[in-house]
């Protein structure tokens, strides 16, 4: 099993610090919320987009899908009593010229391979759409 580390510290009233490895992260731990750090209900987003973004990472080498980039865009609504994520959506967009069968079998993979997705899709509903990123002209 793979072991996991952070510790976080309260830097004031205005804010913490996460570290783990040689990386730290601002938390807004703010009662009033801060705009130049992440709250925790936007970490628990972000880490769901890391986390799909590194599945893709792990994925394309294998089933030998190639793309130029990707987007995460997700949006979470929080229900107030009692507190809890009750939903998460996404839009996960990947600057691709495979086929729709082998975009459809990334997104499975994604979904099945996840970590943090499954971790996050038992707790709460976790829904989304794999989408080809529009060409430019």
């Amino acid at each position: 099993m793979l072991e996991y580390s952070v510790v976080a510290n309260r830097v004031d009233a205005h804010g913490s610090l996460a570290r783990t490895k040689d990386a730290e992260i601002t938390l807004d731990t703010d009662v009033k919320g801060r705009l130049d750090a992440f709250n925790p209900a936007e970490l628990l987003l972000a880490a769901v987009a890391a986390c799909m973004i590194k599945g893709i990472e792990r994925i394309a080498p294998v089933n030998r899908f190639s793309y130029r980039g990707v987007e995460v865009r997700l949006r979470g609504l929080r229900q107030d009593s009692p507190p809890f994520m009750a939903k998460i959506t996404y839009e996960l967009i990947i600057d691709t010229d495979e086929d729709d069968r082998k975009l459809d079998l990334m997104h499975h993979n994604v979904r099945k391979y996840g970590t943090i997705f499954n971790t996050v899709s038992a707790a709460t509903k976790l829904e989304g759409t794999i989408l080809r990123k529009a060409k430019t002209v």
